[in-house]
C-alpha cells in the first residue's frame, strides 16, 4: 500500500518581534513528521466538532490580530504575524492538540511510519508546553544547538523546502537571539527552499488565497481607522467627540456608546450662536492686531523723525559743549553757595540778636518807666497831703527813673519848639531815645557785624556771588535751548539758588525805618525783574512759568524775614515803624497778588503776625489810670498830666492800628480797633473826663482814624455796630455842652455823629434841643 505523502502548510509568519512564533517552531529538525502529523488536522477539510472549534480558534486569532493593525500602515499590515503575543500562546497549542486528535481519527489507515509518528509528535507537544511554563536553562539550549549541527551535518542532500526550512531557522536565530546564543548560530541562513509535495503547495495557496482575502480587508480597515484619526487630529477635534471620516461604506466601522450618557440636544440656534461668539472674538482679535499694527506705525514714524532731526542738526557738539559748561557752572555755583551760606547764617543771626537786643531795651524802660511812675502817683494820691509838698519819699531807684523820663521828655519839647510843632500832644511821641553809651554800644556792634558781613563774598568770582551774573547765564540758555530750559523746571531753581544771595543783601534791611532802602530799589529785586521781563518777550507761552520767579522769591525769602522784625522788633506805638512797616507789606503783598489762583501762605502767615502783634500791644501797653475828679481837676497836677499821656498813647496805638486798613480785613481791624481798645479803654477814659473842649478834641481825633471806607455808603443812616457805645457818649457830652450853651463844641460833635453815618441820632439831637440852624450840616453829607 503506498504510503501518503507527507502533507505540509505553509508555516504562519513571524514577526522578528513576536516571541510566541518563535516558541511555536522551536523544535529539532526529526521533528518535520510530528509537523505533518499536526498540520493535517489544521488545514484538513472540517469533521465534526473539531473542525468547527478549530474554525472558532482561527475566528478569534484573527480577531485578536485585527485590534492591533491602528498602529501599522497598509504594507505593515500585510507583513504582520500570523501569531500574537504570548497571551494567544496557549489557544494557538491548543488548535494544534485538536487538530491531531481528528488527524488519528480519520486517517487510522495511514502507513506505519505516520503512526510511528504520533507518540513522537504527542512528545513534542508536551516538550514544548513544558517550555513554555518553564523557561530551558543553558544546558538544554546548547544541546540543543549541538544536535541541530548534527541532523544538518548527516543530510547528504541541500534542501529545497525553502519557505519551512527558512520558517524553523528563523524561529530557532529568533528564539537563540532570545536566550542570547553564540554570534555563529546567527551566521546559519538558508538559502534554497526545500523540496514541497504536491499537496502541501495545493494546501499552500488555498490557505494563502484565503489568508490574502482576509488581510486585505483587515488592511483597508485598519488603513481607514489610521486615516481617520491623522484627520482628527489634524482638525484638532476635542476629545469624547466621535466623527465619522469615512468614505466608503465598506470601511464603515460600528462605534458602541454607553446608552446611560446624555448627550446636549443640537439645534441651529445653537450652531449659529456658536458661530456668531466666535466671529465676535475673531473681530475683536483683529481690531486689537489693528491697534498694535496703527502703534507700531506709530512708534516707526516718531523713529524715522527723531533720526531725521538727529542727522540734520548740526550743532549738536554746540550744544553738548553748553550743556557740559552749564553743569559745571551750576555744580561750582552749589558748592560756593553751601560753603557761604555758614556764613550768611551767622551774620544774618547777629544782625537781628542785635536789634532785638535795642527792642527789647526801649519796650524794657517804657514798661519799667511806667510802672514805676504809677506807682508814684499811687503813692500820692493815697497821702494827699504830701502831693501838694512833693515831699514824698522814694526810693532811688524810682527817682532816678522819673528824672531820666522827665529829661527826655524836655529835649523832645524843645525839638519841638525849634521845628515849629506846637500842636504836638503829651504821650504821642514813641520814646525811643537811646542813652550816648548804649548809641554808641549798637553802632559799634553794627559795624563790626557790616564788615564781617562784606568778607563774605570777597574771595568769590562775580559770576558766582553777582545775581545778575547768575541769571544772565540761564537768560542764555533759555534764548539758546528755550525747550529744555522749561522741561528742567529752572523757574523753580532759581529762587533756590538765589536765596543765600538775596538774604544777603537783607542783612543790613530794616523795615522799620523811616529811611530804609525799598525792596524795589535793591539791586537783585531789579535783576529779577529784568529776567523776568526778557522771558515775557521771548517766550511763547502767554503763562510763562518765569512769571512767578519773584512771588516765589519774596514768599520763601523776604516773607520769612519781615514776620521776624514783626514778632520781635516792631514796635505797634510808634508811628514811624508802622508806617515804614505798612510800606514795605503793601509792595510785597501787592508782589503777592499777581498769583491769583495760588493759595498764599506766605502772606497769610504775615497777616496772622501783624495781628497777633496788636492784640499784644493793646494788652501789654495799654494802660490809662482812673483818678477821682479832685485829683484831675487841676491841669497841671501829676495826676492828671499821667492820665492824659496815656489816654494819648492809647489814641496813638489805636490810629496806628487802623492805618492798616487797606492790608488787613475789616471785620479783623473792627475787632481790635473798636472792640478791644475804643470801648474797653478810651471810652471808659472819656466818660471820666470832664467834658469841655478837651473832650472834643479827643472825640475828633478818634473820629479822624477811622477809615472813611467804612462810611462810604451813600445809604446808610446808622453807623456801625462797634461805634454806638462812642455814639452814645457824644450824644451825652453833647447835652451837657447844650445846656451850658457852648454852641461851638455842639456844632462840633454833630459833625463827628454826621461822619460816622449816625444821621439818625444826629437829627433827633437836633429836633430835641432846636438846633436847626445844624440841618444844612446834615444836609451836605446826605
Amino acid at each position: 500500500m503506498a504510503h501518503r505523502p507527507k502533507r505540509t502548510f505553509r508555516p504562519r509568519r513571524a514577526d522578528s518581534s513576536d516571541s510566541d512564533g518563535a516558541q511555536e517552531t522551536l523544535a529539532e529538525p526529526g521533528a518535520t513528521g510530528e509537523q505533518a502529523a499536526r498540520d493535517p488536522a489544521v488545514e484538513g477539510p472540517p469533521c465534526g466538532r473539531g473542525h468547527a472549534e478549530v474554525s472558532e480558534l482561527r475566528r478569534r486569532g484573527r480577531g485578536r490580530r485585527r485590534g492591533r493593525a491602528w498602529a501599522s500602515s497598509r504594507h505593515a499590515a500585510r507583513a504582520a504575524p500570523r501569531l500574537d503575543g504570548s497571551s494567544d500562546v496557549p489557544e494557538s497549542r491548543m488548535v494544534d492538540l485538536s487538530a491531531e486528535e481528528e488527524d488519528g481519527a480519520h486517517h487510522s489507515s495511514e502507513s506505519k511510519d505516520d503512526q510511528s509518528s504520533s507518540p513522537n509528535s504527542s512528545r513534542t507537544l508536551e516538550d514544548e508546553f513544558s517550555s513554555v511554563v518553564n523557561i530551558p536553562d543553558a544546558a538544554f539550549i546548547q544541546a540543543t544547538y549541538r544536535k541541530c549541527k548534527l541532523a544538518k551535518a548527516q543530510e547528504d542532500y541541500i534542501s529545497l523546502d525553502v519557505k519551512h526550512t527558512f520558517t524553523n531557522s528563523g524561529v530557532k536565530k529568533n528564539s537563540e537571539d532570545s536566550e542570547s546564543e553564540p554570534d555563529d548560530f546567527k551566521d546559519i541562513m538558508p538559502f534554497t527552499p526545500k523540496p514541497q509535495t504536491l499537496r502541501q503547495r495545493m494546501a499552500e495557496e488555498t490557505t494563502t488565497r484565503n489568508e490574502e482575502t482576509s488581510d486585505d480587508s483587515q488592511d483597508e480597515k485598519n488603513q481607514d481607522i489610521w486615516e481617520q484619526q491623522q484627520m482628527r487630529k489634524a482638525v484638532k477635534i476635542t476629545k469624547g467627540q466621535d466623527i465619522d471620516l469615512s468614505y466608503s461604506h465598506e470601511s464603515q466601522t460600528v462605534k458602541k456608546f454607553d446608552a446611560s450618557i446624555s448627550f446636549p440636544p443640537v439645534s441651529l440656534e445653537i450652531i449659529k450662536k456658536k458661530l456668531n461668539t466666535r466671529l465676535t472674538l475673531l473681530q475683536d482679535t483683529h481690531r486689537s492686531h489693528l491697534r498694535e499694527y496703527e502703534k507700531y506705525i506709530q512708534d516707526i514714524k516718531s523713529s524715522k523723525s527723531t533720526i531725521q532731526n538727529l542727522e540734520n542738526s548740526s550743532n549738536q557738539a554746540l550744544s553738548f559743549k553748553f550743556y557740559k559748561s552749564m553743569k559745571i557752572y551750576v555744580e561750582n555755583l552749589i558748592d560756593c553757595l553751601n560753603e557761604k551760606i555758614i556764613s550768611i547764617q551767622e551774620i544774618e543771626s547777629a544782625m537781628q540778636a542785635l536789634l532785638l537786643k535795642q527792642a527789647m531795651i526801649l519796650m524794657k524802660r517804657r514798661q519799667d518807666e511806667l510802672k514805676h511812675e504809677s506807682a508814684y502817683l499811687q503813692q500820692l494820691s493815697c497821702k494827699p497831703e504830701t502831693s501838694i509838698n512833693k515831699s514824698l519819699a522814694v526810693d532811688e531807684k524810682t527817682q532816678s527813673i522819673l528824672e531820666e523820663v522827665e529829661s527826655r521828655r524836655a529835649r523832645r519839647r524843645q525839638a519841638r519848639v525849634l521845628s515849629g510843632n506846637c500842636t504836638h500832644e503829651e504821650g504821642t511821641s514813641s520814646d525811643d531815645e537811646l542813652s550816648s553809651a548804649d548809641m554808641t554800644d549798637f553802632q559799634k556792634s553794627q559795624g563790626d557785624i557790616l564788615q564781617d558781613h562784606k568778607k563774605i563774598f570777597e574771595d568769590v568770582h562775580s559770576d558766582f556771588c553777582n545775581i545778575q551774573n547768575i541769571l544772565l547765564k540761564f537768560q542764555q540758555w533759555r534764548e539758546k535751548f528755550p525747550d529744555s530750559y522749561y522741561e528742567a523746571f529752572i523757574s523753580l531753581c532759581i529762587p533756590k539758588l538765589l536765596n543765600p544771595l538775596i538774604r544777603f543783601q537783607l542783612i543790613n534791611w530794616n523795615p522799620l525805618k523811616f529811611d530804609s532802602i525799598g525792596l524795589k530799589q535793591m539791586p537783585w529785586f531789579t535783576s529779577v525783574e529784568e529776567f523776568i521781563d526778557c522771558s515775557m518777550e521771548d517766550s511763547k507761552k502767554e503763562d510763562s512759568s518765569d512769571k512767578k520767579i519773584l512771588s516765589t522769591v519774596i514768599n520763601k525769602t523776604v516773607i520769612p524775614r519781615l514776620i521776624g522784625f514783626v514778632e520781635f522788633i516792631w514796635d505797634p506805638l510808634s508811628t514811624t515803624q508802622t508806617t515804614s512797616l505798612i510800606t514795605q507789606c503793601r509792595m510785597i503783598l501787592e508782589e503777592q497778588s499777581t498769583c491769583e489762583n495760588e493759595v498764599n501762605k506766605g502772606k497769610q502767615d504775615l497777616l496772622k503776625s501783624i495781628v497777633s502783634r496788636m492784640k499784644k500791644a493793646i494788652e501789654d501797653d495799654v494802660f490809662i489810670p482812673l483818678y477821682p475828679k479832685s485829683a484831675v481837676e487841676n491841669r497841671t497836677s501829676p495826676h492828671a498830666k499821667f492820665q492824659e499821656r496815656q489816654f494819648w498813647s492809647g489814641l496813638k496805638l489805636f490810629g496806628n492800628i487802623l492805618l492798616w486798613n487797606e492790608l488787613l480785613p475789616e471785620d479783623t481791624l473792627q475787632e481790635l480797633g473798636l472792640g478791644k481798645l475804643l470801648n474797653r479803654y478810651l471810652i471808659i477814659a472819656l466818660v471820666n473826663a470832664i467834658p469841655g473842649p478837651d473832650v472834643v478834641k479827643k472825640c475828633s481825633q478818634i473820629a479822624a482814624y477811622l477809615p472813611e471806607k467804612w462810611f462810604q455808603s451813600s445809604a446808610m443812616r446808622t453807623s456801625i455796630p462797634q461805634l454806638e457805645n462812642f455814639i452814645q457818649f457824644l450824644l451825652q457830652s453833647a447835652r451837657k455842652l447844650s445846656r451850658n450853651e457852648i454852641r461851638d463844641e455842639v456844632k462840633e460833635i454833630i459833625l463827628i455823629l454826621v461822619k460816622i453815618k449816625a444821621l439818625n441820632q444826629a437829627e433827633s439831637f437836633i429836633e430835641e434841643y432846636h438846633l436847626d440852624h445844624l440841618r444844612s450840616v446834615i444836609k451836605e453829607f446826605e
